[in-house]
C-alpha cells in the first residue's frame, strides 16, 4: 500500500493525499482500487476480513477479493459500473441481455 501526498498541483487543490496499491508486473492495481471504492459506497460489505458481494463471501481479505475479482471479470465490470454510477449520483441501471425478435 502507498500513501501519497500531493505538495503541488496547477489542476486541483494542493495537500490531498492519495492511497493505492503497486504491483510489480501490473502498476497500480485497478482490482484493489475498485474493492476500495465498493467497500467506501457500500456496494461490496466488509465484515472483518471477509468480502461479500449480492450476499456471497467472494474472498477473506483483500488478496484473495483481488483475485476472485481477476478470476470473474463479469463481476468486477458490473461493481466497477455500480460504483462510477454511484460517484456521478446516477442510478445504476443493469443491462438487459439482448433479445432478438423474431417476425413472422
Amino acid at each position: 500500500r502507498t500513501k501519497v501526498k500531493i505538495v503541488k498541483n496547477k489542476i486541483a487543490a494542493p495537500f490531498r493525499v492519495a492511497e493505492f496499491d503497486i504491483m510489480y508486473n501490473e502498476g497500480i492495481s485497478k482490482t484493489g482500487d475498485i474493492i476500495d471504492l465498493a467497500v467506501e459506497h457500500e456496494i461490496l460489505g466488509k465484515s472483518g476480513a471477509f468480502y461479500k458481494y449480492n450476499d456471497q463471501n467472494i474472498g477473506q481479505g483483500r488478496e484473495n477479493a483481488k483475485r476472485y475479482l481477476l478470476e470473474n471479470p463479469d463481476v468486477m465490470a458490473e461493481i466497477d459500473a455500480k460504483v462510477r454510477a454511484k460517484i456521478r449520483g446516477e442510478e445504476f441501471v443493469e443491462e438487459a441481455p439482448n433479445e432478438e425478435k423474431t417476425e413472422e
